[in-house]
């Protein structure tokens, strides 16, 4: 389909005049920001830098056609892009590149990305929704390419839903679905499969999106011959080019150095999508990259000689300068001047930023260097202490980590001294840690009084006349309630829709609450999950569905590097409540085997990682999650959907704690640690081995992140004295992890008389079928031999061996 480019909206000529000298300032400025930060890089200021030189005047005409309520989801040369939204400030781009710690001065991770990772604000202080609608925003960046993908369909699938169901609450979040989702992505990266998974399920639900494709014809040193075939990416996508007959996609071609057809471009893109819910994608071709991918290499070292000419002629700052001199909007000695000025006032700016960045650590460094002092005086070791006091004052411009490691060294000169110095320096290393602490470690999860972890047990209550049903029926009737209470819920996975999903939770819901809000999905775990982000990130509360447990593979990168890093990347300054449904335990065959747990539990800390052994548990975690706004994952029990539970009379009320255990069992010889599915042959092998004389507690662990906040294991351990976790992933996966929360971290040693032990499935996969089942994972005549082989060695008289 073709598409008349308009024009621009006739304006007076000073009004034009000074927009383009204002794009001209915002291009400059931001060169200059990328060839200053690339010496303090090389001079040892800063670690890293990947700068936004080369792409200065596309980012300016997107700038210009993006508008208050839409979001960008992009990469990490978007540096032009904030400036010219007015968010980042030559300043902020150098506190950045020093990993300043205080979010004042560094209002985009506050030093825990590197620089040219772009965040806005979404919340307030208190963790509740600012007003979207009126302001700009980004989502906060991350550094794996192709990783800003996913969640920018769910950020444009948001516009859809918003503008489709008028009943959802859509007050600081949408004006009637008209935001856009902005995606920016370098050439080189489209080679990814989070690129084509997106660029295929937007196209399938036509969500306002427009991708924009920075191409310089590199990738780091490999050429795009290396990358894409034809070498270009908007030749090869043609087939997603919309028709008259068939919906599909706009698609742009734009050279990244002509202004004019730059602003035309973005502007056109944007009526399409905002107006027609369309995706676009903008291959922005011609680019240059000056300074090469990063400062970790030179570009000269790869590039041939004539490119490197033609790079030089065809830099887009310097294309853009010609153009304003060639159409007389102002003259040379204007531009000079403004460049002058540009430049001196990013000189300041990174002055003032490397100040502001070491005066709390000198100021640091004077207090310390006093107690060094005295510490001296008074200790026989003085010349050890004055080495490093020494050592100390030689260091010019200190970093924190030179002030405690010199500090916890002088430590250990005064051991046993009694002197007033000593427990002077004992403070100020026990609260600089602390600080420090704070400032690089808060916000892993919410910190807020009604985080999820807050929200009190309510359990279930049952009558005489109970009805016993199917697990499945008890998690249909409470989504049922669930989705009647909260408008703004939404559920999306494979066969979740007209099917109600493959064990039939959702059972005839969607004919109640509609195709939008209850969706099936295309076999596309990633985006599901980038739906889910990007959806939560604007107000709405999703639940995305993946399949089996094992599926979780398929998107697990999305799932760590993004939703688990959210709240701590932006230091609390952004949420995306999704919950993750999935099944998994005791699954059939090599892979639907829930061997995955020990990765999960480890690559996704940030998120709630739940493991209900019942549809009731379960049913209570999702009314919990929804109470509260954190991101969790919650796998049922695949083999419990059709055994029975009783229903409970409550339970649109019931609550499952989040970092509770639950004791299942009581009992006085031995604590039997399990979760999910499992926990059904420990509970039997437990009844067997009262045959036996031996009394085991049992105990449900719930919730693997967190883990019993309450220390429940230890506190059984003080009677048991006896441990064993029983778990069906690999050795040394789950069960080493829980091993570890309650031997060291609760200190549940103290109370062992016995060396605690797991039982763990096999090294391998498990083979298919029942036998596969019992020859692969523990049974219950394992769980039974185990523990009674503990108590044999215990007490041999009583027990005597099996075997």
């Amino acid at each position: 389909m073709k598409v008349k480019l308009d024009p621009e909206s006739d304006i007076s000529f000073n009004d034009f005049k000074d927009q383009i000298l204002q794009d001209y300032r915002t291009a400059v400025t931001s060169r200059e920001c990328s060839l200053l930060g690339r010496r303090e890089v090389l001079t040892g200021k800063a670690k890293f830098g990947i700068f936004g030189d080369g792409k200065e005047l596309p980012q300016l005409a997107m700038a210009r056609a993006f508008r208050n309520g839409d979001f960008r989801s992009g990469y990490y040369r978007d540096q032009t892009f904030m400036m010219a939204l007015g968010v980042l400030k030559p300043k902020d781009f150098f506190h950045g590149l020093y990993a300043t710690t205080d979010i004042e001065k560094e209002p985009m991770s506050a030093g825990r990305q590197m620089g040219g990772h772009f965040v806005t604000y979404s919340l307030n202080e208190d963790g509740s929704w600012r007003d979207l609608t009126a302001q700009k925003n980004s989502s906060a960046d991350i550094s794996p390419t192709a990783g800003q993908m996913p969640r920018l369909l769910g950020l444009a699938q948001a516009s859809k839903v918003y503008r489709s169901l008028p009943n959802i609450p859509s007050d600081k979040f949408s004006d009637n679905g008209n935001e856009v989702a902005w995606g920016t992505i370098g050439n080189a990266s489209t080679s990814e499969g989070h690129f084509f998974e997106t660029i295929n399920a937007a196209g399938v639900l036509q969500v306002p999106m427009i991708v924009s494709i920075w191409d310089d014809e590199y990738g780091i040193s490999v050429p795009a011959k290396y990358q894409t075939t034809k070498e270009n990416i908007s030749e090869i996508l043609k087939g997603f080019q919309r028709t008259e007959e068939s919906p599909g996609y706009e698609i742009f071609r734009v050279n990244g150095w002509d202004y004019t057809a730059l602003i035309h471009t973005y502007e056109n893109a944007a009526d399409i999508a905002r107006e027609s819910h369309v995706p676009v994608l903008i291959h922005v071709q011609e680019l240059t990259q000056p300074q090469g991918h990063s400062t970790s290499g030179s570009h000269e070292r790869y590039k041939s000689q004539e490119r490197l000419e033609w790079e030089r002629s065809h830099d887009c700052n310097l294309k853009f300068r010609e153009w304003i001199l060639a159409n007389n909007i102002a003259a040379e000695e204007e531009l000079n001047k403004l460049e002058k000025e540009i430049k001196r006032n990013v000189r300041t700016a990174k002055k003032d930023a490397w100040t502001e960045f070491l005066s709390p650590q000198i100021a640091q460094q004077k207090e310390l260097l006093q107690i060094l002092e005295e510490l001296g005086n008074h200790s026989p070791n003085k010349s050890f202490i004055s080495r490093i006091k020494n050592d100390l004052i030689a260091v010019e411009e200190p970093l924190k980590r030179d002030l405690i490691s010199k500090a916890r060294k002088a430590l250990r000169y005064v051991l046993g001294e009694n002197q007033p110095a000593r427990e002077k320096l004992q403070r100020w290393i026990k609260a600089f840690i602390k600080d420090n602490e704070e400032a690089y470690g808060s916000h892993l999860y919410s910190e807020l009084p009604n985080n999820a972890t807050a929200i009190k047990e309510v359990s279930a209550v049952y009558g005489p006349e109970s009805e016993e049903v199917d697990g499945r029926v008890i998690l249909r009737d409470n989504f049922d309630q669930l989705f009647s209470r909260y408008p703004e819920l939404m559920i999306f996975g494979e066969d979740s829709g007209a099917i109600g999903d493959v064990n039939q939770g959702l059972e005839g819901l969607q004919k109640k609450y509609g195709a939008i809000r209850i969706a099936d999905t295309g076999i596309r775990e990633t985006t599901i999950i980038g739906q889910g982000i990007g959806l939560a990130l604007r107000g709405l509360r999703p639940i995305a569905e993946i399949q089996y447990l094992d599926y979780l593979l398929y998107c697990l990168q999305t799932l760590s590097d993004d939703l688990a890093t959210l709240l701590y990347r932006t230091v609390g300054k952004q949420k995306a409540p999704l919950i993750v449904r999935t099944r998994g335990h005791r699954l059939e065959g090599i892979w639907h085997s829930g061997s995955q747990m020990g990765g999960i539990i480890h690559l996704l800390r940030g998120l709630y990682i739940l493991v209900p052994r019942n549809m009731t548990k379960a049913a209570g975690f999702y009314n919990t999650l929804m109470e509260s706004d954190e991101p969790a994952l919650v796998i049922e029990s695949l083999n419990g959907y059709r055994l029975k539970e009783r229903m409970p009379e409550n339970l649109r009320d019931i609550r499952t704690p989040i970092g509770k255990v639950e004791l299942v069992r009581e009992g006085k010889d031995i604590t039997l640690l399990s979760y999910g599915s499992t926990l059904r042959l420990v509970q039997q092998a437990a009844t067997e081995l009262l045959e036996v004389g031996i009394e085991a507690e049992v105990i449900d662990a719930q919730s693997l992140l967190p883990f019993d906040l309450d220390e429940q294991v230890c506190k059984s351990l003080e009677k048991t004295n006896r441990l064993l976790v029983i778990d069906e992933d690999v050795p040394g996966g789950c069960a080493a992890y829980l091993i570890q929360q309650v031997v060291e971290k609760q200190g549940g040693y103290r109370y062992l008389d016995s060396p605690p032990q797991t039982l763990t499935a096999k090294a391998h996969r498990p083979a298919y079928a029942s036998d596969g089942d019992y020859f692969s994972k523990p049974n219950t005549e394992d769980i039974f031999e185990k523990v009674y082989s503990i108590m044999h060695e215990a007490r041999p008289d009583e027990f005597p061996s099996i075997y």
